[in-house]
């Protein structure tokens, strides 16, 4: 149990630790999509191909044109990233600090 258990720890962590960077990620783009600097062009391509194939769906749902224009997936996805951590890494953590401690945990 000691194995999975830090198996789960380390698991959480590390899927913490990619959700927030992707949120930063699409905080980027977001704030690119806002202003323009000729400079960092390339680096606001990166940030679209990386951003596009989760963002599109979300825009099917939610139009822009709907909303007069207003794009808001980036905020739709960053709340599910937001509940996606708070949900899955803290119960993937807490049953690792179970199966660590030796609680019985059921399902």
């Amino acid at each position: 149990m000691i194995l999975l258990g830090n198996t789960l720890a380390a698991l959480a962590k590390t899927l913490h630790i990619v959700l927030t960077v992707y949120l930063w990620i699409i905080i980027l783009r977001a704030f690119f999509s806002w202003v323009y600097i000729p400079s960092l062009y390339q680096a606001g391509r990166l940030l679209y191909r990386l951003t596009e194939p989760v963002l599109r769906p979300v825009r099917r749902l939610v139009p822009p044109a709907r909303l007069g224009g207003l794009d808001i997936s980036p905020i739709i996805v960053g709340l599910l990233i937001v509940f996606l951590d708070g949900v899955l890494v803290n119960s993937l953590a807490l049953y690792a600090h179970r199966l660590l401690r030796g609680v019985e945990v059921s399902f």
